[in-house]
């Protein structure tokens, strides 16, 4: 019900405003993939964050020889991506292959800790919030973990977007079963 009203609250602000939209993601696994591109193409946003793990379902970090799925998972966020026509910035996160995914998404991909400047907002891109903590500006945008800093959004927590110059927030949650396609709760079953 939370979500429904999430999304109703947008689509109202989205149609009575004429700031430029910032949607905020991360940590996503290849099951959020529609649901992303439904978001996308509803709300129309000029700008997309994404802040690390872009294929959370495949842990790079650990599993090296998953390689090729993460390319085929990094393929279809990339036509996603990209096909919006929203401005792109990616930062790479500790489960991605950074040079894959500079290939991908060229001149989008940031450093952590890049402060851009939008609509006269000061936003720190990072993939955890250790990269942006103690980094100047309005808004703090991170994902990785559950932990929560003061100015910060955190995308692990929720798809955030962001309405810029005013800075108003709005949340929308994650399908159901993301976590668990992140591999954070482990399935259990009778």
């Amino acid at each position: 019900m939370l979500g429904f009203l999430r999304k109703r609250r947008l689509r109202k602000l989205r149609s009575s405003s004429e700031e430029t939209l910032l949607m905020h993601i991360g940590d996503t696994p290849e099951s959020v993939y529609p649901f992303l591109e439904k978001l996308i193409s509803e709300f129309n946003p000029e700008v997309i964050v994404h802040t690390g793990d872009l294929v959370d379902n495949v842990k790079l970090e650990r599993r090296p020889e998953l390689i090729h799925l993460y390319r085929a998972g990094l393929r279809k966020l990339a036509r996603i991506l990209k096909g919006s026509g929203a401005r792109l910035y990616i930062v790479p996160g500790n489960e991605d292959d950074p040079e894959l995914v500079r290939g991908f998404f060229g001149n989008a991909v940031v450093e952590p800790g890049t402060v851009v400047d939008i609509e006269g907002v000061r936003l720190a891109l990072g993939h955890t919030w250790k990269d942006v903590v103690g980094v100047e500006a309005n808004f703090k945008l991170y994902g990785h973990n559950f932990r929560l800093i003061p100015g910060g959004l955190n995308a692990v927590l929720a798809v955030n977007f962001l309405f810029l110059p005013s800075g108003r927030v709005v949340r929308v949650d994650y399908p159901t079963g993301t976590d668990t396609y992140r591999g954070y709760k482990l399935r259990r079953g009778l």
